[in-house]
């Protein structure tokens, strides 16, 4: 990516009247896909997180505003005339325009399908996720077509033109995380980690010697049965940890392997941290009864904070975002190889 260090921050008014109605025209389509989400966000408790969604967006587009000025925003000096792009480039760019321009004219017809479905059938998953996800590529390649040029009206070169759009790649691919899956994906994936998890916890149990039987998602206990419900599949908090992990590498991480590693590193942080809260619900029933996972604790000064269920399901999410902060460090080290010179000094 090019160096914008020196590159003075660019304001709305710097850019050109292309650049600003693509600017307009997108942040259309995001209220749109806002209003559609909120009711979501506002019904659903496992997307409930969607309400940051909006400003997590806007934050990393403000906080790489700098590099954004850098790309469509330069000084005389720094736009001095380079040669012309070989014959083997134009047409490479050529042929990315053109794959652009079919993209952005594919997700505006099918942002406007799931917008009329919207309009005629109310709030539906699969509307949400068509919403969502033909704005995700409706960003990308408008940011592509209208990057040909600088706001002074200079070309830009291809590559400038390809960093500049993964810029936008958080902003403009979250909204997936804040959308619903199609209720049969959705299905498919809570029953799969139902059951990876009811084997693990009845495995992790049985070869501690505790005597305990298994039926589908049901754990038989000495006291009575205990089941796996939905809301122990961690579906919620892998959802959740995703986004997080998603706008933490965003934001504080440079290199792209790094952000795809973290992001995978929450899914695996997810799926563990809800497997010890189910073996610690296991355990709890296992020793005070069946019915104790329901029952509230209550403070002294706190009072009645919630069930065992859900307070642990609470302190897991908070424990798993942790663990990411925990991990970024390690993301962040440099691994330095020393030269001739350094190794002759320190021999």
């Amino acid at each position: 990516m090019a160096d914008v260090s020196e590159h003075p921050q660019p304001g709305f008014s710097d850019l050109s009247k292309s650049q600003l109605s693509a600017a307009l025209m997108l942040l259309g389509f995001a209220l749109l896909l806002v209003w559609d989400q909120l009711h979501w966000w506002g019904n659903r408790e496992d997307y409930s997180f969607g309400y940051l969604v909006p400003l997590f967006a806007a934050y990393v587009i403000y906080d790489r505003w700098p590099i954004i000025g850098g790309f469509l925003v330069r000084t005389s000096q720094e736009n001095s005339p380079k040669e012309p792009p070989s014959e083997k480039a134009a047409k490479l760019t050529l042929l990315m325009e053109g794959l652009a321009i079919a993209v952005g004219f594919v997700c505006v017809l099918l942002f406007a399908t799931g917008a009329l479905i919207r309009a005629a059938t109310g709030p539906q998953d699969t509307a949400s996720l068509v919403l969502a996800t033909s704005f995700g590529g409706l960003v990308l390649s408008t940011l592509f077509i209208f990057s040909k040029e600088r706001a002074d009206g200079r070309p830009m070169s291809l590559q400038a033109r390809m960093s500049l759009t993964l810029v936008f790649l958080f902003p403009s691919l979250i909204w997936l995380l804040s959308a619903p899956m199609v209720s049969f994906l959705e299905t498919k994936v809570r029953v799969f980690l139902l059951n990876k998890v009811t084997i693990a916890v009845f495995g992790i149990l049985d070869f501690l010697g505790l005597e305990l039987g298994r039926e589908g998602n049901i754990l038989i206990l000495p006291d009575g049965r205990v089941g796996v419900e939905e809301a122990c599949s961690g579906i919620r908090s892998l959802t959740a940890c995703l986004f997080a992990g998603s706008f933490l590498a965003a934001v504080f991480l440079d290199q792209f392997w790094k952000k795809v590693l973290l992001v995978v590193a929450a899914m695996f942080l997810a799926v563990l941290t809800n497997l010890i809260r189910s073996m610690f619900l296991t355990l709890w029933a296992y020793n005070n009864g069946a019915q104790a996972i329901d029952e509230h604790w209550v403070l002294p000064l706190l009072g009645d904070i919630g069930s065992v269920h859900d307070v642990t399901g609470m302190s897991i999410l908070v424990l798993t975002c942790f663990g990411l902060l925990c991990l970024l460090p390690l993301f962040k080290l440099k691994l330095y190889e020393l030269d001739d010179e350094d190794l002759e000094t320190e021999g």
